[in-house]
């Protein structure tokens, strides 16, 4: 390394979505064996990469806020170079440039690789000979990671930017995804997350078939690795093949994020979506009736251009009637360069804002309600952290996405460990966690 560089540390600030996370944890990694010191404090380092979203505009915001306090410590002399990394700077580089040119680089996807010689030409240092390794540093808290199996998206839905920021769907190599797999679990790693845009398209491309359950296969011949979890299952590839794995297989989390964004089939062709009515009822009727076990997670888009009462009020309908384990609302966001944007019938964002906070409260009645269901019994739960607020440890079970929905809460014992599997048993729910005890059971 050359004198201009030693010493220095670096930050990051992750905001961009679980896919964005693994390339920037590699990029730490590249980093990191280059020689620099990884912190996790924006004050204290010399040099700070802003990993951002630009999926919707509250994202771009965000991006941009936390971008502009980075530069705010820079204009202080605290932070010598601030890195933008992810789709905004992706998606918006060249007006980025412009608009913001106290930013040090601007990274496309392609770029990151190279994040050691890009900080080189930042100090003015001759680019080193010596190639960085790969790995990961890990931005999450508990021993699982999220493993990017593809890239990209082929489904060009009609609110929808990412195929515009990413590319076509792009399967990864299955040795590769397997050898990545394998690394991680020599990490410490207890879960593998599968993570892309759609993983029930995996291979397709590729291979000219569907390979997610090939994968599945081999991943779960890995001894370290005790479960692994989907997301995202798109409805109308989510088949009995797969669904049949994740029953039968003891290392399959019994779970699925399948995002549907709504019911109606007006709706529903106008988004450009691949199934319809008929057989979202059916794929549900059937994960209910013949696959009970499997906890079901989806995502709705409200407020849609055209979206009349009546359509509104037969997707609250639904949500009352199926009863998910849990799902997410999103108001309509009407992003350039997309059909939706061109589109008649625009709600307000007054309407678009009230019907998302009435399907959200209906959602949260039904969630509370199934969680409740829940308490008395015992679960195998992975801790993932202390919380020293609070003085408990904080973990979730193969039906609890890490991060994306309840989390269990259970009180200090000698016979709890961060990263160790526990059985726990349910207490109680407060409306956002679970309330766990720890539990021995006798022989």
């Amino acid at each position: 390394m050359d004198k201009k560089l030693e010493g220095k540390k670096v930050s990051a600030i992750c905001l961009g979505c679980d896919k964005n996370r693994v390339d920037l944890e590699k990029m730490l990694f590249r980093l990191k064996d280059y020689g620099f010191e990884i912190v996790e404090d924006c004050n204290e380092a010399n040099i700070v990469i802003v990993n951002t979203c630009a999926f919707i505009s509250p994202a771009r915001k965000e991006a941009l806020d936390n971008i502009f306090d980075m530069l705010l410590l820079k204009e202080k002399g605290r932070v010598e170079k601030v890195i933008v990394s992810g789709c905004l700077a992706q998606r918006y580089k060249d007006d980025l440039l412009k608009e913001v040119p106290e930013v040090d680089a601007f990274l496309s996807a392609k770029d990151n690789e190279k994040i050691c010689e890009i900080v080189e030409k930042l100090y003015g240092v001759k680019k080193s000979t010596r190639a960085a390794g790969d790995g990961r540093i890990f931005t999450s808290r508990g021993s699982y990671a999220y493993l990017k199996i593809a890239e990209g998206c082929n489904n060009v839905c009609s609110y929808c930017t990412i195929p515009r920021i990413k590319g076509r769907y792009t399967s990864f190599d299955i040795d590769l995804i397997v050898n990545e797999a394998k690394y991680l679990a020599k990490n410490g790693i207890k879960e593998l997350v599968l993570v892309a845009q759609d993983v029930t398209r995996y291979g397709e491309d590729l291979y000219k078939k569907n390979c997610l359950v090939d994968l599945c296969k081999k991943l779960v011949k890995i001894p370290e690795i005790k479960w692994i979890r989907l997301h995202y299952a798109y409805p109308e590839k989510t088949s009995d093949e797969l669904l049949k794995f994740i029953e039968k297989e003891p290392k399959m989390c019994k779970y699925l994020d399948i995002p549907l964004q709504h019911i109606d089939d007006g709706i529903l062709a106008s988004m450009r979506r691949r199934h319809d009515e008929n057989a979202t009822r059916t794929l549900i009727e059937k994960l209910h009736n013949e696959y009970k076990d499997i906890a079901l997670r989806t995502t709705f888009i409200v407020g849609y251009p055209g979206e009349t009462r009546k359509e509104f009020k037969k997707l609250c309908r639904f949500v009352v009637n199926e009863k998910f384990d849990y799902a997410g609302f999103f108001p309509f966001y009407k992003e350039e360069n997309t059909p939706s944007f061109f589109m008649g019938g625009q709600l307000s964002n007054f309407t678009k804002q009230r019907r998302f906070k009435k399907i959200s409260r209906i959602q949260t009645k039904v969630a509370s309600e199934k969680a409740r269901e829940r308490i008395g019994n015992v679960y195998k739960t992975l801790i993932d952290y202390f919380d020293e607020s609070k003085g408990v440890y904080v973990g979730h079970t193969e039906f609890l996405s890490p991060t994306v929905d309840f989390g269990v809460e259970i009180e200090d014992n000698k016979n709890i460990e961060i990263g160790k599997f526990v059985d726990v048993r349910f207490v109680d729910f407060d409306g956002e966690n679970y309330k766990g005890e720890y539990y021995e059971f006798t022989k």
